[in-house]
C-alpha cells in the first residue's frame, strides 16, 4: 500500500515523453511534474494533446518514446490493482448501461481496498465522497436516470472515494452549472491542500486562474509555459495559443487574472464597431 505522500512529494511526472496516435504525433517531448499538494492544470486548444498527457499519467496511454513515473516507478510496471491504489481517474464521459443506485457506483471507487486494512474506511469514504459532491440526496437513484450534470458529480464521488494520493481528472466541470464548476474546483483544491495531487484538464481558463497552483499550457503536443497563473496567463502567450486575440486583467479584488477573448461588436449595417 502506498505510504501518505509528504507536501511537495513528486507523485507523478514525464520525461521527454511522446506519444502517437496512427502517424498523428500528440505529444512531442513533453516534461511535467505532479507534487503532493498542488493542483496542476492543464489547458490548452482543442487537440493541443491535454487528454492525451491526463491519459498517459494514468497508464491508459502508452508512450512511444520516454518515460512516465507514477510514485517513483515507471508506470507499466505496477500491476492494475497497484496503480489503483495510486491514481484515480475521471474520464471525460462515464458510461454505465447498468441501472445501479448512485451509491453503489460511488462505492466501486473502493474496490482497490477490499481485502486491505482501508477496507474499513468503505462506509466514511462513500458518505464523505457524496456529501462533497452533493449528491447524498438521490443516493438511491438509479444512475442512468440522472441528468449529465448529476452523472458527472457521481463520477466525481467515486474518484473521490478511492482516495488515491494522484487524482486525475478530465474536464470534470464540462456538463455543469456555475455552482457545481466552482464546487468541483474547491473539492480540487481541497484534495491538494489535505496533502493529495491533482491533476485537472479545464478549458475555463478562469477556473484555472482562480483555483490552480500551476498551470501548463499545451499547443500542438507541446508545453508552450508552465508556472504559476499570473506568470503563464499572458496576453501575448495565450494570443498565440489559442489562435484569437485575448485580453487579460487583474481581478480588481483578489488580483486574479482574469482572460476574456477581445470581441468586436458587429451592426448589420455598418460592419464591426470599434
Amino acid at each position: 500500500m502506498p505510504g501518505r505522500p509528504g507536501p511537495g512529494a513528486v507523485l507523478a511526472e514525464t520525461r521527454a515523453l511522446r506519444v502517437r496516435l496512427g502517424e498523428r504525433p500528440v505529444l512531442d517531448g513533453v516534461d511535467t511534474t505532479v507534487r503532493a499538494g498542488e493542483v496542476l492544470a492543464l489547458v490548452g486548444p482543442n487537440g493541443a494533446g491535454k487528454s492525451t498527457l491526463l491519459g498517459a499519467l494514468a497508464g491508459d496511454v502508452p508512450a512511444d518514446s520516454g518515460e512516465v513515473l507514477v510514485d517513483g516507478a515507471p508506470v507499466g510496471s505496477w500491476s492494475a490493482p497497484d496503480l489503483a491504489l495510486r491514481r484515480a481517474v475521471l474520464p471525460q464521459s462515464a458510461p454505465l448501461a447498468f441501472p445501479f443506485p448512485v451509491e453503489d457506483v460511488v462505492r466501486m471507487g473502493r474496490a482497490p481496498w477490499a481485502g486491505t486494512a482501508a477496507a474499513d474506511e468503505d462506509d466514511p469514504a462513500v458518505r464523505e465522497a457524496m456529501a462533497a459532491t452533493e449528491v447524498t440526496a438521490f443516493a438511491g437513484r438509479p444512475f442512468p436516470a440522472l441528468s449529465g450534470g448529476e452523472r458527472a458529480r457521481v463520477a466525481l464521488a467515486r474518484v473521490l472515494a478511492q482516495r488515491a494520493p494522484l487524482l486525475l481528472l478530465d474536464e470534470p466541470t464540462a456538463a455543469l452549472d456555475l455552482h457545481h464548476q466552482e464546487l468541483v474546483l474547491r473539492i480540487c483544491r481541497a484534495q491538494a491542500d489535505g496533502g493529495r495531487a491533482v491533476v485537472v484538464v479545464l478549458h475555463d481558463l478562469g477556473l484555472a486562474a482562480a483555483h490552480a497552483d500551476r498551470i501548463a499550457v499545451l499547443a500542438d503536443g507541446r508545453i508552450a509555459a508552465d508556472g504559476a497563473p499570473a506568470d503563464v496567463l499572458s496576453e501575448e502567450l495565450l494570443s498565440a495559443v489559442y489562435r484569437h486575440p485575448v485580453e487579460v486583467f487583474a481581478h480588481p479584488r483578489t488580483g486574479e487574472p482574469l482572460v476574456l477573448p477581445r470581441r468586436q461588436r458587429v451592426s448589420a449595417r455598418t460592419g464591426p464597431l470599434r
